[in-house]
Parts: structure tokens; sequence; C-alpha cells
């Protein structure tokens, strides 16, 4: 297939070896010495890369996933975990000051001076990380340079007279409204230190082995075990689902819809019209959207404000008597956890639309849920290894996360039945455990398709449009980064071997129930129509329940199906 032409992949795989053999060293890499190569591959997320003009869409993408102190750092350290950069004589980290990213969970810490450290899970990291720091110097650099050219007085700039030092660029004037979107009061601030100095950031790689990946991994999941031993993961049966921290436990407790007057009451006084308008053009029937899927946003917002702790507190207590329990994550991979006892849930109390038959059967069940929020690429090959060896029964694996659509719109959902993974290059066929039908009742803005192809890149900015042609002239349409790892995984769980590469895979008879859910989040053969240029707000509420909904029905559907099989048995 086109993919495995070496003239498609030539210069993206370049880039990637570069990085990589450079981060065998012990010493700081020049992100400088990684502009070239990334240049030659031209990624599609940096469609301007070359031009003197400012690529204010790859700015924007890189200052979602990267936290503000960048504009401050200089060295950014990469390291497994915690002990990792103690061993390196660099002290403890975790007392230097958290920081984040709103459009990437990862844990960071800032020394407050010019160095912050980060911690990776896999090396889907550093695909991810070095491509974003050569995409932000690149922008940087470009705006320092322009920027030398306007005149300003020296004093520190408001937000106002930042967009005004924009503006005097002739750059676009909604690409700039973005940016003040995301960066608000800081604007000023930003475009001034911009104007005062270059940007040359270093990188240093600690650690870096397997070993330390897979330790590391092993410490998240221990935790987890040790903060809810009571529930003995390793005796019963479980439900493996990956994908947020917010959805699958709505619709299982159903706590928003049953406080929907507090709900509203803060939306009015707030403010907030727009979410009023939508609301009664809901209850109007003019606009095709779902009640249930609109409180659940507005508790999203709601839990920002200050006024809610009671609120979440009883939601909290709530939970625990459902048997919902909230892992977070500590100091390792920062991959929030929830374990779910499904024979305490109350069929009364969930979402209506989750529908089987005697849901109430549910009361005999000792199976266990167990939801992580969406690990990034080849961190889902060592969670889902180390959690499928610690538990009881694997009953059914369930993978949700976003994608870039070929042939779809942003909003549509792709379910795949054939993946190829570009990190083994394996290609995988199964028969998934969801089709449209199982998600089109609940999707009101989008498409679902069905039967699709999907490839699992390394990172979002490593393709190009040769690479992104070759995917379609082969009809792969959904490009993710999880799907390929999880795979590699469920072989290793079937098979007394390690994954095996370059193989196509077929699981006929796999050990447990299976399936992918991708919402659609980019569409990057469309001109700068990515997460960077917009954001998915209210409407990607959609797909994200649309899908969820289908995990959860699938799961209450298998367990109640068990549960039946076994009551027979014994009667027998």
């Amino acid at each position: 297939m086109f993919l495995h032409d070496h003239n498609v992949r030539a210069a993206l795989e370049l880039f990637q070896r570069t990085y990589h053999s450079l981060l065998r060293s012990s010493g700081e890499i020049q992100i400088e010495a990684l502009i070239e190569p990334y240049l030659a591959f031209n990624p599609v997320l940096h469609q301007h890369g070359r031009s003197p003009e400012p690529d204010l869409p790859a700015l924007t993408y890189t200052s979602l996933r990267l936290p503000s102190c960048i504009d401050q750092v200089r060295l950014v350290l990469l390291g497994q975990s915690h002990e990792v950069f103690a061993r390196s004589n660099r002290g403890d980290v975790t007392s230097w000051e958290p920081v984040s990213a709103p459009g990437r969970r990862r844990k960071m810490f800032f020394d407050g001076d010019s160095t912050l450290a980060v911690l990776i899970a896999s090396p889907s990291d550093l695909d991810d990380i070095v491509p974003m720091l050569v995409a932000y110097q690149l922008e940087w650099n470009k705006l320092h340079a322009l920027l030398q050219h306007v005149p300003w007085g020296g004093a520190d700039a408001t937000e106002t007279e930042g967009v005004q030092l924009l503006s005097a660029l002739g750059l676009a004037p909604e690409a700039v409204a973005r940016l003040q979107t995301i960066w608000g009061n800081q604007l000023g601030s930003r475009v001034q230190q911009f104007r005062r100095w270059k940007k040359r950031f270093a990188v240093r790689m600690l650690g870096g082995s397997l070993v330390d990946y897979e330790r590391a991994t092993l410490r998240w999941w221990w935790h987890i075990e040790d903060s809810l031993a009571e529930l003995r993961l390793r005796d019963r049966p479980v439900y493996f689902v990956s994908s947020n921290t917010h959805s699958l436990v709505n619709l299982l407790s159903g706590f928003a819809l049953r406080h929907t007057d507090e709900l509203l009451a803060f939306i009015r006084e707030r403010g907030h019209t727009y979410l009023l308008s939508e609301y009664d053009n809901i209850l109007a029937q003019q606009e095709p959207s779902s009640r249930e899927n609109f409180f659940y946003y507005v508790q999203k917002k709601y839990q920002a404000d200050p006024a809610s702790q009671p609120y979440f507190e009883r939601r909290a207590q709530e939970e625990q008597q459902l048997g919902i329990h909230r892992v977070p994550s500590r100091l390792y991979l920062d991959v929030d956890a929830q374990v779910i006892e499904l024979g305490k849930l109350d069929a009364a109390r969930m979402d209506p639309r989750i529908i089987a038959n005697r849901r109430a059967d549910l009361a005999g069940s000792d199976a266990l849920i167990i939801n992580i929020d969406y690990p990034l690429g080849l961190a889902g090959y060592h969670i889902f290894k180390i959690m499928a060896r610690s538990v009881g029964d694997l009953r059914g694996v369930y993978v949700l996360g976003k994608a870039a659509t070929l042939n779809g719109k942003i909003g549509d959902v792709l379910i795949p039945n054939v993946v190829y993974d570009e990190h083994s290059a394996n290609t995988f066929h199964f028969a998934p455990a969801f089709s449209a039908i199982d998600v089109e009742p609940y999707l009101v803005h989008g498409s679902v398709l069905d039967n699709q192809k999907a490839v699992t890149s390394p990172g979002t900015f490593l393709q190009n449009e040769p690479f992104l042609d070759a995917l379609y002239r082969d009809f792969f349409t959904d490009i993710e980064m999880e799907a390929g790892p999880f795979l590699n995984g469920f072989y290793e769980h079937t098979f007394a071997v390690r994954h095996p590469t370059n193989e196509t895979v077929s699981f006929l008879r796999p050990p447990f129930d299976m399936g992918f859910l991708h919402y659609a989040s980019d569409t990057p053969t469309s001109k700068g129509t990515n997460l960077g240029s917009r954001n998915l707000s209210y409407v990607g509420m959609d797909p994200t329940y649309a899908t969820s909904l289908a995990i959860a029905r699938r799961i209450v559907g298998q367990e109640v199906q068990r549960l039946a099989t076994m009551s027979s048995a014994q009667e027998h």
C-alpha cells in the first residue's frame, strides 16, 4: 500500500530520527538544530512555516498545548518520573510550581526561572512535545523580527495594546482575535516578550529506557490498587474504558439530570444568555439538541464557579453511594482513573437513554468498570498491559478518543474495523463492538461513519500533504493516536509472544469484547481547520455523549447477558 512507499514517509522519518538520536545525548540539545529537518517535511499543521509571515493558527495550536510559562523557559527537561529527575541531581521537581496547558494533559513543573520539567509517559510524548517546541520557536522568532519595526515606547503593554501591536503587522483580524481569546489579559505582556528577545529552546532527556516508562506506569497502577484495595481489582470481572473523566460517570449517575433547577439558576444568575436561548429552543423543539447533554455541559461550566462547591460535594457523596470511585493521578502519569461498581448503580437514576432489558438485574453484578482519562499514544500500550495482567476476568475494552477525518467534518463519529499502526507497521483487522446504529440515535449534529480504516500516527504535527494523500488513496480516513498501541497490547493478551512488526493481524476470536469510537476534532485537508483555529465547545458534547452512550449501553447489555447466562447455568 502507499503507506509503505518510502518516498511518502522519508522526510517525516528523517525528522523523527534526528530528534530521537539527538536526545540520546546526555547534554542539552538546541531546538535550532531541528528547524531545517522540521521545515523539510512541511507539516500540515504548520502550512506557512517557511514563510516570513507569522502562521498564527500554528502559534495558537502550540499555545494551547504548552504552559503559559513557556515564554520564560529556556531549558525543557524530559523524564518519566520525579525519581528520574532526582537521580540526575535536579532535586525534587514536584516542589517546583505545577503548571498546565489547556489542550494537553501532562505533569509539568516550572522552577520559576527558565527550566521546565516535563513528565513523559511514553515516546509518544517526545513526538508531541518536540515538534511543538520547534513550531513555537519558529513563530516566536518571526514575530520578534517583525516587531522590531513597530514603534513602541517600552512601557508594559495592555491586552488592547497587544492587539494593536499584532494588528500593525497586518495579521488576519480573526487570527489575532483567536490569540486574544486564549491569552486574554496576558496578550500584551506575551507580545512584549516576543519583541524583546529571540527564543532559543534547549531540550535534555533524562532516563528514557523502556524500563523507565514501564516503571512509571506500574507505579501509577499501584496507586489505583492501593487507593481501592477493598474492591479487590484482581479478583473481579472488569470492563476497561479509555475515554474521559466526565461523560461515563454523568450517564451512569444521572446526578445533573436530578438537579436541573440549580443548573438553570446558575446560568440565569451569571447571565449566560446563549445557553438560556439554547435551552428555550430545545424545549420548543426548535433546536435539534439533547436536553441531557445540555445539562451535562452546564454542569461542567458550573464547576468553575466558586459557588458550586456544595453542589459538587453532594455529587461526590452520591457517587460514593453508587459505587463510583475517583482516583486522581499523583506523581506519575497524568491519567486520572475511575472505578465503578456495576452492582451498586441505581438503574432508575441513570441517563434514560441507557436502555437495556432487565437493567435492575445489575444489582447482582460483581463486575467493575475501570475508566481512565485517555492517554497519549504509546502510553496506552503500557497502561493496557499492566492493567490487563493485574485484574481478574477482562470482559470488554472500549476506547473513545479524538481523531482527524479525511472524509467527514468536525463532530462526525468514526468507527474503524481496520487500523494501521505507524509505530509497529502492523495492520489490524477486527470485528468492532460498535456499528453506526449504536451511535446514530444520539448524534444530532454529525454523521456516523462505520467500517472505516484508521491510521495511528505518532503525533499531530507528524503529517504532511503527501502522507495524507497516500492515506486517502488507500481509503484510510481516520487519523488518531491510540488504537495501534492498544491493539498491540491486545495481541500480547491473546498470544504468548510479543507483538510483531510489519505484519497483518486478524482478531477472528478476540479474548474480550472490543471497540474503538473516534469523534472528529480536525479536518487536516481543509487548510487551517483544526483545533488551533476553533474549538469544539458545546457542539463537542454531542459526539462525546453519543459515543459514551454507546459504550455505557454496551457494557450494561453485556453484563446483563453475562449474569443471565450464569443464572441459567446454575439452574441446570
